[in-house]
């Protein structure tokens, strides 16, 4: 479950260019919810993000995960409880370790240090059950260095594999069992094709996880395809809420459409 409480914070306050990039955001996630975030730039969204995170201190307002105040917690300790995915594929995997390295890196990560054995049976057999919920056949490539993944032998394979790095991030960073995925434009440097691969693959892993999601993305497709409900952020907070049947019926055209209704209050369609 993850609740941001009228969260507030204003870049140079006071100055000439004080920019306001949260305004009061209220907003609440059921434990294994998937909510989709879109707004135009400078919404909000990155700010929200990085509220959630710990990379951004708030003004005022709280971040609460599981009804737990983690408003005041730094990064490092909030990482336990929340996992993030971003943007760029490259940087949540190793290029030179090996898909099964990169796995036993996720897994020690935050651990205190201390002898553990390495790449044993048990490891192996949990991380290749942990990969074929993707559906990309990295559960077989886990002796393959990472920068080597785009060699895929069929053209299936061809296909996926410009999103392979991509979901091995996605299964690394949500291996700890968070209570918290964020996904940050994480289909947004990939190509459309690519893009829908990794996006089916999310959809597996937030369901197999039950994991609470919330995802930011410029794709007006993946928000009405994807996710139990959209929220469009607007000058630091909740502009509009689209759940139940009214997130099930609306469509692209209708979600832009909203790009240019402006309002001093937040609507719901449900």
């Amino acid at each position: 479950m993850l609740d941001i409480k009228s969260a507030r914070k204003v870049f140079y306050k006071g100055q000439p260019d004080e920019k306001i990039a949260l305004n009061g955001l209220t907003l609440s996630l059921k434990a294994g919810e998937f909510g989709v975030v879109i707004g135009s730039n400078g919404a909000g969204k990155s700010s929200m993000l990085n509220a959630i995170s710990g990379a951004l201190s708030l003004d005022s307002g709280q971040v609460l995960i599981n009804g737990n105040d983690v408003t005041n917690m730094p990064v490092h300790k909030r990482a336990a409880r929340l996992a993030r995915v971003f943007q760029d594929p490259m940087k949540g995997t190793a290029a030179s370790m090996t898909v099964g390295e990169n796995m036993l890196l996720a897994e020690l990560r935050g651990k205190s240090r201390g002898f553990r054995p390495g790449l044993n049976a048990a490891r192996l057999a949990a991380y290749k059950e942990r990969l074929a919920v993707l559906g990309l056949g990295l559960e077989n490539r886990l002796d393959t260095k990472v920068e080597l993944l785009s060699r895929a032998g069929s053209e299936q394979g061809r296909r996926a594999a410009g999103g392979q790095r991509q979901s091995l991030s996605l299964i690394m960073a949500v291996g700890g069992s968070p209570d918290v995925l964020l996904l940050d434009e994480h289909t947004a440097a990939l190509d459309p094709r690519t893009a829908d691969i990794v996006m089916q693959a999310t959809v597996r892993t937030v369901q197999a996880l039950k994991l609470t999601t919330l995802m930011v993305t410029h794709n007006m497709q993946h928000a009405v395809d994807f996710g139990d409900s959209i929220i469009m952020l607007d000058a630091g907070r909740v502009h509009l809420e689209i759940t139940g049947d009214g997130k099930r019926r609306i469509t692209v055209p209708e979600l832009i459409g909203h790009f240019a209704v402006k309002t001093d209050r937040m609507l719901l369609v449900s």
